[in-house]
């Protein structure tokens, strides 16, 4: 059957898979588990209850961390027709409540992990119908059971979906201004997530550990695993990852650069007593191949120092505005320092060093902001905003960021990020921010304590001084840093903790 929808893709995978196991997550502390057949029913009760509700077509927001309930409601929302809305669990009551209001919702179903929300709702978002708690077991005060309603729409449901017609609004967790709603289609969703053969075996266990409101996870994790049949084990808290790493033990982890690099920094603490591979074991649960990275740059070298482990990294590179994925590597088919090949469904081209991209995957714009729309599309193609080149096999590479770029007096462009990897390779390097202040390059760094103390550094600021003093030794002289300012304090992230940027 031809996938040009999500429905398309629980039919497809309800069909192939039927009673294999979708999910596995813990309940207190009982494992439960969920087939394909479920997700299939449990979705298409939530878009009965839609249409009950007079919500069909309508905006539902969801909130929570990543739950059964939440991703069979979010697939019973988009087959409805209506459109789904994720939402940052991490978000601030007020903050949340101004984007519900922005994206027009009209139905909020959350997890009551954020009951405030639900609280708040009721005055500060009037447009907002009907609240339903993935928890509740009864209806009260105006709030709906979302386990009663799923038992009360039990049945088979279809509707006509239009393949090209909004889906999902996510918002971007920018670094620097406004978060923006990115419109996204069920073909977007659909052949972002279904155009690259990964030679994912069906049955093969992942464990999902990124924010699901994240397009990464939503995609890669849910769509894509749901499309290929893997045995998707959900991580109940970021508190409990050693443990469910154990428990589950996944075959496949789809992660950010952040957190590879603080395992990797484990690994290398638990010293060379025991062989490598045997320590990856220990803390990895034991059957641990691959590591997918995205959502940020990831530093070349983390391969290599993976592959010692025995674990294979498989760096991509993507843009939410982009369904996310724009290329990746793959086991049989990678070149180091790029962030992959381009996927089948996606083209790309350099224009004055920044890349854009058109393809099946690129949005439909944002959510009621025609003059950023049209900042960012131009004739089909996506402006990325970052700088690079794509290679005659159509391998990408990424260079740094065009809103980023320092352009000196003297009419040279610096990419900040270059210089940033290069500092970040340092072990006393944790983070690093470079950018210009009175003409002259700087770069403010927050050291890793941890490593000094352990290493007997008492002149922090000294040592940090001959790491750039050792860059600039090889830098053109208008590269060169002239200026160190050194930080007690990380830098204030977003909530994909990628640093933001003043």
């Amino acid at each position: 059957m031809a996938i040009e929808t999500l429905r398309d893709i629980i039919k497809h995978s309800a069909d192939t898979y039927g009673e294999q196991t979708a999910y596995r997550y813990k309940v207190k502390k009982e494992i439960e588990e969920k087939t394909y057949q479920d997700v299939n029913r449990d979705s298409m009760a939530i878009s009965r209850m839609i249409e009950s509700f007079g919500m069909k077509g309508k905006h539902a927001a969801l909130i929570g961390t990543t739950t059964y309930q939440w991703i069979t409601s979010y697939f019973g929302i988009a087959n409805s027709a209506s459109v789904a809305v994720p939402i940052d669990a991490q978000l601030s009551s007020e903050a949340i409540c101004e984007l519900l209001n922005r994206a027009d919702v009209e139905m909020l179903i959350y997890d009551e992990i954020r009951a405030d929300v639900a609280a708040a709702v009721k005055t500060a978002c009037p447009a907002i119908r009907y609240i339903i708690s993935m928890q509740a077991e009864e209806e009260k005060d105006g709030i709906y059971s979302w386990k009663k309603l799923v038992e009360e729409h039990r049945g088979e449901y279809e509707t006509e979906i239009n393949p090209d017609g909004l889906c999902t609004i996510l918002f971007t967790s920018g670094t620097t201004g406004k978060s923006k709603g990115v419109m996204l289609s069920h073909r977007n969703l659909a052949d972002n997530a279904t155009c690259l053969d990964m030679k994912i075996p069906a049955g093969t266990v992942s464990m999902t550990l990124l924010p699901i409101n994240h397009v990464y996870c939503l995609t890669m994790d849910i769509v894509k695993g749901i499309y290929i049949g893997v045995t998707c084990c959900i991580n109940d808290s970021i508190m409990h990852v050693q443990k469910n790493l154990k428990l589950f033990q996944p075959e496949l982890v789809l992660l950010v650069p952040l957190v590879i690099e603080s395992i990797y920094a484990k690994l290398k603490a638990a010293g060379n007593l025991l062989p490598k591979k045997v320590i990856a074991k220990q803390a990895f649960g034991g059957r641990l191949k691959t590591i997918c990275s995205g959502g940020a740059y990831l530093d070349p070298d983390y391969v290599d120092k993976f592959a010692e482990y025995g674990i294979t990294i498989l760096q991509g590179y993507g843009m939410t505005e982009c369904s996310p994925v724009i290329s990746t590597n793959l086991a049989w088919e990678n070149k180091k320092g790029s962030v992959g090949k381009l996927l089948p469904n996606c083209e790309a081209k350099t224009v004055d060093e920044e890349i854009w991209v058109k393809g099946s995957s690129v949005m439909m714009g944002y959510y009621k902001m025609p003059e950023e729309t049209a900042e960012t599309l131009e004739d089909g193609w996506l402006k990325t905003g970052d700088l690079g080149y794509v290679d005659e096999d159509n391998f990408v590479y990424i260079t740094g960021r065009k809103k980023n770029l320092i352009i000196l007096a003297n009419g040279e462009n610096v990419s900040p990020e270059e210089i940033e990897n290069q500092l970040s390779k340092a072990d006393l390097v944790k983070e690093v921010i470079v950018s210009e202040k009175d003409k002259l390059i700087q770069a403010e760094i927050f050291p890793d304590y941890e490593y000094a103390k352990k290493k007997h550094i008492h002149d922090i600021p000294a040592k940090l001084q001959e790491i750039i003093d050792a860059y600039n030794a090889s830098a053109p002289v208008y590269r060169r840093i002239l200026k160190l300012v050194v930080r007690e304090t990380e830098f204030e992230k977003n909530t994909s903790k990628k640093i933001k940027r003043q």
